[in-house]
């Protein structure tokens, strides 16, 4: 059937949807809600339609109670939209790391019978991009019998293994929507800190990992002066954009994609957007390729950069959860701890404020409930604004002492304490240094 024959409406395409149906939805900027929005209008019509997705941005129509027993969420990385829904019981969490995401549907793991996605508007071959997400869309694309596809003049063409046909659809709208952007925040002295001790750990000719937000930000203005960087990393942010504007990131030494910005999805500004479309700097592929440690452990010098919600003195990470409170997932963390780990030159960071609402995140005992993302195996570096603890082959009794003195000061002797009472330190310890209380 031809593209024009594939043309229809939001409300007429989602009439392929049936009850009992396990749908994948392509989420981040590449969340189709005007789609989503007419399927949700069918709720009266559908009972146990379960949506398979990734974090989605925009208007969310399922997450509210009257939408029970009609569509149920199976969320592969929570976000702000289905929090609520998630810790209520109303919606599914999948711990899973990144790149086996694809695995779900390539290995039939959670069978699909159908797909909704956001594409570009295709090209003289027919082929659209998966624009600003690839991660599993190409995997769901490929294993769901009913594809229907949201072709957005607004989504830009990202080139690498991004490309699908048109006559992989099974329906096609075509709707002129803005893709959401994500709205950059200002980092304060404490991330200028943090960010200042991280940059003082990448060489030149580091192949860098990181996300979005005050704390990576912070790492991109502390290094000014370094020379050939180069990017592999999941998310393509407005950071990357302006290290690159200002000359920093050339990838010029990467073992791996030389010259090139890997990352398996874009989230950002429109600036952002416009710039990565059709630039053949930029490559994105599936999260089973990008995100695999194995492939990550190519690139030499490769600094991958993450944080934490908190840490405890043995050096375990929890970065999905508060307590029992299911925050967010698992994303790349642990995807990109062990690739830089296996790299030759590789530093796997983990950075945090030292505290959160007048507590310390450097924690005696994790919070009951709380899940490890990154074991204390698999941690190199924690830094915070009080400086780098260095954690790899260390004892425990060495990484507790190294962790101390990266907390709060305010918190040291309560730490200390804690530590003893875990028979991680002796009552008295000879030669740490505590500092005055709020001190720098």
């Amino acid at each position: 059937m031809s593209y024009r024959k594939k043309l229809t409406s939001p409300e007429d395409a989602v009439t392929l949807i049936r009850s009992g149906m396990r749908v994948f939805v392509s989420g981040n900027a590449a969340t189709p809600t005007p789609i989503l929005k007419a399927l949700a209008a069918r709720k009266d019509e559908l009972v146990n339609v379960e949506l398979v997705h990734l974090l989605q941005l925009g208007e969310d129509p399922f997450v509210s109670p009257e939408m029970e027993g009609h569509f149920r969420r199976r969320s592969l990385f929570v976000g702000p939209t289905d929090r609520e829904a998630v810790n209520q019981g109303r919606a599914d969490y999948v711990p899973i790391m990144l790149h086996q995401v694809p695995w779900l549907f390539k290995r039939s793991i959670l069978p699909l019978d159908a797909a909704i996605v956001q594409v570009s508007p295709p090209d003289e071959h027919g082929f659209c991009s998966l624009g600003v997400e690839v991660i599993a869309t190409k995997a769901a694309l490929e294993a769901a019998p009913i594809v229907i596809a949201m072709v957005n003049p607004r989504m830009p063409r990202t080139l690498g293994d991004t490309f699908v046909h048109v006559s992989r659809f099974t329906a096609i709208v075509e709707l002129d929507w803005p893709l959401p952007e994500l709205k950059r925040e200002g980092f304060g002295e404490v991330e200028r800190r943090i960010g200042e001790h991280v940059a003082s750990l990448i060489e030149d000719g580091a192949t860098l990992q990181m996300g979005i937000g005050a704390i990576p930000d912070a790492v991109l203005a502390s290094l000014e002066g370094r020379r050939d960087l180069g990017i592999h990393t999941e998310m393509i942010s407005d950071g990357v954009l302006e290290a690159f504007e200002k000359g920093l990131i050339t990838g010029a030494r990467k073992t791996l994609h030389p010259g090139k910005v890997i990352g398996t999805f874009v989230l950002g500004s429109e600036r952002l957007y416009r710039f990565v479309h059709d630039n053949p700097l930029f490559e994105l592929h599936p999260a089973d390729y990008v995100n695999d440690p194995f492939v990550v452990a190519q690139n030499r010098k490769m600094v991958a950069i993450n944080s934490a919600i908190e840490v405890d003195l043995t050096g375990q990470v929890v970065a999905d959860s508060i307590g029992t409170r299911i925050y967010s997932g698992f994303g790349g963390q642990l995807d990109f701890i062990r690739g830089a780990a296996r790299s030759e030159g590789g530093k796997p960071i983990i950075a945090l404020p030292s505290t959160a609402k007048g507590q310390s995140r450097i924690v005696p005992y994790l919070k009951p409930g709380a899940g490890v993302v990154t074991t204390r195996a698999d941690v190199h570096y924690v830094v915070t604004e009080w400086g780098i603890a260095e954690l790899f082959g260390r004892s425990l009794r060495e990484r507790a002492l190294a962790l101390i003195e990266v907390a709060h000061p305010d918190f040291r002797e309560e730490l200390l304490k804690a530590a003893w009472e875990r028979r991680l330190l002796p009552r008295v310890y000879p030669g740490i240094d505590l500092g005055p209380k709020g001190s720098g």
